[in-house]
């Protein structure tokens, strides 16, 4: 068994987390951790967790975390993450990280982007970015892992193959995606107040929502040149799930069967990304570790549908699929 710690225990992701691993026949959980008063155990702040986990939440340091796991989840915020992630790999853990911290390739991007100066600049650029269905080969042994952004993840696996094969134009990349309530996180805030987010669709951080970079970086590491994406997020009325819609210009006349075989050639072996035929739908990936991509070509355009569920592929499902491939488990354990 490895034992595992989940820092910031008290979230939606990290919830998330801690059902998948109650399943996983190869993880304890040991250590989970907030500043929340008192210890209480974490079943009184996710009632789900009554009867399955009642270890209390601690307010530890890292040397204290590293003494009673060999694998940390960091499910804290950026900055915050950075902040203790140094000590725990010098303690010798494993740390598969949440935050944005370690996604980005330069502290000059991070910087621009986040606004703040990045307290543990020498490992960007270095750090394995956990899509394994893109990067599995970096993972194994992995001692920290970057966890995609959930947006990220449902542009990057349909673009990544198309850019690869040259079928896309990089600078003219149109990224339009829908997320469920939950991708805001727990802590109140008006934009998610029931009044304000029910029945009423919105458009948010237009130009400057913080994966644009992160999409960037990634698809220029298959393209060997930066791209220009231009990627608005909406938040829709639901609790979970995103659904992208992504618009690219071909390179030359393309037919959807041509397209959609490039797809399958660098998906049909993956067990996580379906290529399907239908349009997809966000309830075909709710509560599951799967993204459904489809294509269209409309009018000379290349038209890539992705769906997945923001808290599972885009969030704790991919990071315990990163668990699985740093410790040479197989993949699925856990997730299916």
């Amino acid at each position: 068994m490895i034992d595992v710690a989940v820092l910031g225990a008290t979230g939606y992701t990290a919830l998330e987390l801690v059902k998948i691993l109650l399943r996983h026949p190869e993880v304890r959980i040991t250590v989970a951790t907030s500043r929340q008063e008192g210890q209480p155990p974490i079943s009184t702040v996710h009632p789900s967790l009554v009867g399955r986990l009642e270890i209390p939440l601690e307010d530890l340091e890292p040397a204290e975390v590293v003494a009673r796991a060999s694998c940390v989840f960091s499910c804290l915020p950026h900055t915050a993450s950075a902040s203790v992630v140094p000590a725990l790999l010098d303690a010798g853990a494993t740390v598969i990280d949440f935050s944005a911290d370690y996604r980005l390739d330069d502290a000059a991007t991070y910087l621009e982007w986040y606004g703040l100066e990045h307290v543990d600049p020498s490992r960007l650029g270095q750090v394995a970015y956990g899509l394994p269905e893109l990067f599995r080969p970096l993972l194994k042994d992995a001692a920290l892992v970057a966890n995609p952004g959930c947006y990220s993840t449902s542009a990057i696996l349909p673009l990544a193959p198309l850019v690869k094969a040259g079928l896309i134009e990089c600078d003219d990349i149109i990224i339009d995606s829908k997320s469920g309530v939950s991708g805001a996180g727990r802590s109140p805030k008006l934009m998610t107040h029931f009044p304000e987010c029910n029945e009423s669709m919105s458009a948010y951080n237009v130009g400057r929502h913080r994966h644009t970079p992160e999409i960037e970086q990634v698809i220029a590491r298959h393209a060997g040149s930066r791209p220009e994406v231009i990627f608005t997020p909406q938040l829709a009325p639901m609790d979970r799930g995103i659904l992208s819609t992504i618009y690219a210009r071909p390179t030359r006349a393309v037919t959807e069967a041509e397209v959609a075989a490039v797809l399958h050639q660098a998906y049909d072996a993956e067990r996580f990304v379906r290529v399907v035929d239908h349009l997809p739908a966000t309830k075909d990936t709710v509560d599951t570790n799967f993204c459904d991509i489809t294509v269209r070509v409309v009018r000379g355009r290349i038209l890539l549908i992705s769906c997945l569920d923001n808290l599972v592929k885009g969030a704790a499902g991919a990071a315990v699929q990163n668990f699985n491939c740093v410790f040479g488990l197989p993949e699925t354990a856990g997730l299916l």
